[in-house]
């Protein structure tokens, strides 16, 4: 996924007219956030790829196992480049205090998105559950993390192209 700051796409970005002080890129932060935001869409292509396979292989349980465990992993390292007093969310807030409830949405997210990959990891595991199953479940979990990823990309343009002018 490009990093491209001169450009307002899915991923996180900083408006080309509102660098973060002092950077021309952006903060640390964020270019840690951006790298570990494609890791996590590289990982969510795989799930969509092991879903989207032929049933009858019998490689395709191991296959969603596998690509939900890396997911997993992925989204894990999500949370810590977020949360906490160095993640993102504490320099959003830091530079645009007034989205504060966007912030508590998106780290109620983080809860949500975790359940919701166990569930769907334990079930994969169960062969009485069928592939119809798993795949809308695989599904509803893909769209839940494509609503958060959009809601965190929004919040990050909102606290830099308004907060630090970068009116274009």
């Amino acid at each position: 996924m490009p990093t491209d700051s001169h450009q307002h796409r899915l991923s996180i970005s900083v408006p080309s007219a509102s660098p973060v002080p002092g950077t021309s890129t952006g903060s640390a932060t964020l270019r840690m956030v951006r790298r570990r935001r494609a890791a996590l869409l590289g990982e969510i292509h795989s799930l969509e790829q092991a879903i989207a396979a032929p049933a009858r292989d019998p490689g395709w349980r191991p296959r969603v196992r596998t690509s939900l465990g890396g997911l997993r992993c992925a989204f894990a390292e999500h949370m810590v480049s977020t949360e906490g007093p160095d993640g993102l969310y504490a320099e959003l807030l830091d530079h645009a205090p007034r989205l504060a409830r966007g912030v508590h949405v998106l780290i109620r997210e983080h809860a949500a998105v975790i359940d919701t990959m166990a569930a769907l990891q334990r079930r994969v595991d169960l062969p009485e559950i069928g592939v119809t199953e798993l795949r809308t479940w695989a599904t509803d979990l893909l769209r839940e993390l494509s609503r958060h990823r959009q809601r965190g990309a929004d919040l990050v343009y909102e606290a830099y192209q308004t907060d630090i002018g970068g009116e274009t």
